[in-house]
């Protein structure tokens, strides 16, 4: 892994910055004229997001543990392979090895003075195909500004047909959980995982209740959170996305967890952007799949 020190000598430029504040966790911060912003190497994983003059936008819990390895409760985590558990080995890692991986910061520009964009590549390597053996390239591409863009791109290096599940897997800052409401999903069937995934229809719109866990199928449009609290909506748009994932443990299900806060579960809610159950991706030989989501904010009044 890539010292602070080799890292600052390499993507020197105003606006970037490199910190070790754990262990052997490394971190680049962004700041620019739109936004600040922080990504960690381990897992290619945003932590924070906080367009100028805007509440943060992505959420982290203060219980948050930091360790290369191991995934961080909150920010954007990366779930591929698989979404989920694996669907043979249940020894396998849940939703994948990517986003306990170190990854290789490929690219920094300075596209204009409100506009930052970073690169990260997963190296392949032996243990990864003790998971899943297939060969690939895996790139996450990060631009940061008043809007935040995400793009997770697989090339299918193999010589034969390769599937995957995917997910960015955002944790949202909220003001409170009561004063949410999720719009898009309205007419859509999901997966309910709190009923043994039975299969339901969605009817309206989405309040925040209490625990929740579906996965929204062929669903391929925008999404709406709004906040009344924080006076905003966050609008969702992607591309090469079939489904969406809503998901809030609840108080009982979120003090069982151990990292998520006394009160987390309140101030996050996750609305991610993913191919799975139904919508599992198939990637040709030598084809690649790009899942692309922006995230903008918008005030209610």
């Amino acid at each position: 892994m890539k010292t602070v020190a080799e890292l600052t000598e390499q993507f020197a430029l105003p606006g970037i910055s490199f910190a070790e504040e754990w262990d052997g966790f490394v971190v680049v911060d962004v700041v620019n004229e739109q936004a600040t912003a922080r990504v960690a190497i381990n897992g290619a994983q945003l932590l924070r997001w906080r367009p100028e003059g805007e509440e943060p936008v992505v959420w982290l819990s203060e219980d948050a543990h930091f360790e290369m390895g191991r995934s961080v409760r909150g920010g954007i985590p990366i779930c591929w392979p698989w979404f989920g558990a694996h669907k043979i080995e249940s020894a396998f890692p849940a939703h994948g090895f990517a986003r306990t991986r170190e990854w290789e910061l490929f690219e920094v520009d300075k596209l204009d003075g409100a506009t930052t964009k970073l690169l990260f590549r997963l190296n392949e390597s032996r243990e990864m195909h003790h998971f899943w053996p297939h060969s690939f390239e895996l790139e996450c591409h990060i631009t940061i500004g008043k809007a935040l863009t995400l793009e997770l791109k697989t090339r299918n290096c193999s010589g034969e047909v390769i599937e995957i599940t995917e997910a960015l897997h955002t944790y949202f800052n909220v003001s409170d959980v009561d004063n949410m409401t999720i719009h898009g999903l309205d007419g859509l069937h999901y997966l309910d995982k709190l009923e043994a995934f039975q299969r339901k229809h969605q009817q309206g719109d989405i309040p925040i209740t209490g625990e929740i866990d579906r996965v929204y199928l062929d669903s391929d449009g925008e999404c709406i959170i709004e906040d009344t609290g924080f006076n905003r909506r966050i609008r969702i748009s992607k591309l090469g996305s079939r489904s969406t994932v809503v998901w809030n443990p609840g108080q009982e299900s979120g003090e069982r967890m151990g990292d998520l806060g006394e009160v987390g579960y309140r101030h996050m809610l996750c609305v991610e952007s993913a191919n799975a159950a139904d919508n599992t991706l198939q990637i040709a030989a030598g084809e690649m799949h790009t899942l692309k989501v922006n995230y903008q904010i918008e005030s209610l009044s």
